[in-house]
């Protein structure tokens, strides 16, 4: 599958805490082929195939791909919708497993976080071990969708998944999730010519868009059609009236790219690199360090 969203709906929330259940449409763009295809993914979760019947744990689905890609606005989008069929009267959990700066979210705090969110606390001096089993006690008798957002590794995982086929885990990650049966993957890269053009128009102004649509469409391509990439370019033009998109694409051609990254991550990272450039010493500051933000 392909990426083809991106929420603008505002800050993402701290490691360990749970975003609003219900996001606001206008704000989440494309993806509607991706959001059906997981829904049809969902009436095929959690069968084990090996002995032909139902699971006796939650269905997971994963969304798949790099920061940057929108994978996180494509899950709370798919949240959203879920929780207004009904299927999930108990709503929504959502934890994050990656601290800002990288590092992998201890279980024994994940743990405690989902029981916090469930009313119940965990004993003084509980291991991981023990706190995971009374999450998984806690949503056996329940009907949740749980959001487990920038997992790093299955390890993460494992120990959450609720032991009921009546709950529905939805995992956000950059690569797959090996040694958990069953996973059906979604994974998203770049959003589509058009919808690219689109979304940079949406964050410029669609009248230098119009202008040279061409243009336009190579400056996109520059971008690798990531959402993340393309709302910076399009607030670097923003902020610049006199700036044609021909000089957003000669800024980041100009740009150096570090050949010891992955080239899936060069677009966004020049992209910010263009933008960071651009700031006030203080300002720029502030935008280092809100890139360790979680997102």
């Amino acid at each position: 599958m392909t990426d083809q969203a991106v929420d603008t709906s505002g800050p993402a929330e701290a490691a360990g805490t749970e975003a609003p259940a219900v996001r606001e449409p206008a704000r989440f763009f494309g993806r509607e082929r991706e959001l059906k295809e997981l829904r049809d993914d969902i009436e095929r979760a959690g069968l084990d195939t090996m002995a032909g019947r139902r699971s006796a744990r939650a269905r997971v689905l994963l969304i798949a791909g790099r920061p940057g890609s929108g994978r996180t606005a494509l899950a709370a989008e798919l949240a959203r919708r879920l929780l207004e069929t009904g299927d999930y009267p108990d709503g929504l959990l959502r934890v994050r497993l990656t601290e800002p700066g990288g590092a992998p979210v201890p279980t024994e705090r994940a743990a405690r976080d989902l029981l916090g969110r469930l009313d119940l606390a965990g004993p003084p001096g509980a291991d991981a071990d023990e706190l995971t089993e009374m999450v998984r006690e806690a949503l056996a008798v329940r009907r949740v969708l749980l959001l487990l957002d920038d997992a790093q590794d299955a390890e993460q995982v494992d120990p959450l998944l609720p032991d009921n086929p009546d709950c529905l885990v939805v995992a956000v990650s950059e690569g797959p999730l090996t040694g958990i049966p069953g996973v059906r993957p979604c994974t998203v890269g770049g959003l589509d010519a058009g919808s690219a053009v689109e979304l940079l128009g949406r964050a410029t102004g669609q009248v230098r868009i119009t202008v040279d649509p061409l243009t336009a469409q190579t400056v996109a391509e520059e971008c690798g059609g990531q959402p993340a990439a393309l709302v910076l370019i399009g607030g670097w033009l923003a902020a610049r009236p006199t700036a044609s998109v021909a000089d957003a694409g000669r800024q980041l051609r100009d740009l150096p790219d570090d050949p010891e990254l992955p080239a899936g991550a060069r677009p966004l990272t020049r992209a910010f690199r263009l933008v960071h450039d651009s700031l006030p010493a203080t300002a720029a500051r502030i935008l280092r360090l809100l890139a360790l933000a979680p997102g």
